[in-house]
């Protein structure tokens, strides 16, 4: 087992780390260019933002799969063959000449891209002792952070400096680099035992998760606040592109380096989690999303970039404690738990353009902002439930345990 602070965990933690980036760079690469595709393929607002939200609802729909095959052939060859596909996607993008293509590239992508995080999660959860892997998921979700952060500042200026197409063609570039780094820096599982590919298998072990109402509480909440965060962060660049702010793509792009905070946040998470507990830090994030979902409703640029700030912090040290939260309490079938974690959640991510491109057109940023703060409070309950069921579960045991 890979211990904490050694030298095996600082050299898988940072090759997992450098795979996390590379998703999450190509993934959210267009975010601070949707005004500008938008205008380059004539296409609505709401379509155009399509392009962040179906890939998210192709990676929530991929999952479950990919946790399968992650079981069957082995956690390291599923990592980089979905590194490879997805690389070979983002040269696919630069390519598009409309935007059937663009879409369906990004379909492809997101496809190949969403066997990453599931191999890696399974990983963390065989190879880490307990202790180190808490510590391993707040690092392994900072570089999540990051590589969304870098990826989106990255595309405005370049985008801004050339067009969006040689963006894409950087960005595949940089990705080999990153596999390449990866290749010879994640050690070998040591713990994986393979098992046979079977599809019943799969269903049954989801569903037994599901059936579980503490996992199913935390999907839940894994996949509301991930719904919030894209929503509010897709269409605050519109927001921010119209009167009376006038933004142009290098600072949207810019604007993304909010998530410096995110990146902080995750890590600060997993070592408060040893201290508190998961579902406190929960609530904790959840506080401060909706702090600063609020702040976005002052007309200020500043007061904007301190709410994003307050926003990327509150999402990220939410996501670090559900997550880890999943990865520690599944028994058996682990790499099915973290497949509908991150199912969850990108399903939430990926709707979320539904019921946002429908409040920011017919009721504008009020709208969003008091659509989202609904929904947090949806989130809130759903967490205060499971720290109930959380807390009743531990007096039991103690009472077992004195008794004994």
């Amino acid at each position: 087992m890979i211990e904490a602070k050694t030298a095996s965990f600082w050299k898988a933690t940072t090759a997992l780390g450098a795979a996390s980036f590379l998703i999450f760079a190509n993934l959210y690469y267009p975010q601070p260019l949707l005004p500008m595709l938008s205008e380059e393929f004539q296409v609505s607002e709401v379509a155009s933002s399509l392009i962040i939200s179906i890939p998210l609802i192709v990676l929530g729909i991929t999952f479950f799969v990919y946790s399968a095959l992650s079981d069957a052939f082995g956690r390291r060859n599923i990592l980089f063959i979905s590194m490879i596909l997805g690389i070979a996607g983002t040269i696919l993008i630069s390519m598009a000449p409309s935007f059937g293509w663009l879409m369906a590239a990004r379909v492809f992508q997101a496809a190949a891209l969403a066997g990453i995080p599931v191999a890696a999660m399974a990983y963390l959860s065989e190879e880490y002792s307990k202790k180190a892997m808490t510590v391993a998921v707040g690092i392994y979700i900072s570089a999540n952070s990051f590589g969304g952060m870098s990826g989106r500042v990255a595309s405005g200026i370049i985008a801004d400096a050339s067009d969006w197409q040689l963006a894409f063609i950087i960005m595949a570039g940089v990705s080999v680099g990153i596999g390449i780094f990866v290749w010879f820096m994640l050690p070998e599982s040591t713990q994986f035992t393979a098992k046979p590919f079977h599809f019943k298998t799969t269903l049954q072990n989801n569903w037994m998760h599901l059936k579980d109402k503490k996992m199913a509480l935390a999907y839940i909440i894994g996949g509301l606040h991930f719904f919030v965060f894209i929503g509010v962060f897709n269409f605050i660049t519109y927001l921010l592109n119209g009167e009376p702010f006038f933004v142009s793509a290098t600072i949207l792009g810019l604007l993304f380096l909010t998530y410096g905070a995110g990146t902080f946040s995750s890590t600060l998470a997993g070592k408060m989690a040893q201290v508190w507990n998961q579902t406190s830090c929960m609530l904790i994030g959840i506080a401060l999303m909706a702090i600063g979902i609020v702040l976005t409703s002052v007309p200020s640029f500043p007061v904007i970039l301190i709410a994003l700030l307050t926003l990327s912090f509150g999402f990220f040290f939410v996501h670090s404690s559900s997550s880890s939260w999943v990865t520690r309490h599944a028994v058996q079938a682990k790499a099915s738990a973290s497949g509908l974690y991150l199912t969850s959640y990108y399903l939430g991510g990926g709707l979320s353009s539904v019921y946002f491109g429908w409040l920011w057109p017919s009721f504008g940023w009020p709208g969003v902002v008091t659509g989202a703060a609904a929904v947090l409070i949806i989130t809130l309950s759903c967490t205060l439930s499971l720290r109930r069921i959380d807390r009743a579960e531990q007096k039991a045991a103690s009472s077992v345990f004195v008794t004994n």
